[in-house]
């Protein structure tokens, strides 16, 4: 069974998503039975579910690295962010590659509407804090 999860859009942020070609009804996660995409404008991250090793719940981001992709400053991760409230972050145990990183990544954040909902069908639990 295939599901989908949109992302949840601050619309004060609409404007500077424009450079990345994001398309507010048309990027989204996507799960099939084997398969783990997603999808924000021109970038897109696909790997098997059986590549993910985890997912967790994040909150508060500071607002100015909230929005659009970005790499992280911390680790090789990187995010597709449309708020600052709260996204999923989704681990891989074989790193992803992307436009940013042709040597991949090992953690995407999104920034979906349903938090929990793609936390547990990644096989997390949303109630616990990262």
């Amino acid at each position: 069974m295939t599901q989908h999860f949109g992302y949840a859009v601050d619309r004060r942020y609409l404007p500077l998503l424009l450079p990345f070609r994001f398309k507010r009804d048309l990027d989204r996660v996507t799960m099939g039975d084997d398969t783990f995409e997603a999808t924000f404008g021109f970038f897109k991250v696909t790997t098997t579910r059986d590549n993910i090793t985890g997912a967790h719940v994040t909150r508060n981001y500071r607002w100015w690295t909230a929005f659009g992709v970005r790499g992280s400053m911390a680790d090789d991760g990187f995010s597709f962010g449309t708020n600052h409230n709260a996204g999923v972050c989704i681990h891989f145990a074989e790193k992803v590659p992307s436009r940013l990183s042709k040597s991949g990544h090992s953690a995407l954040t999104v920034t979906v509407e349903d938090l929990e909902g793609l936390t547990r069908a990644l096989g997390g639990d949303p109630d616990v804090a990262a």
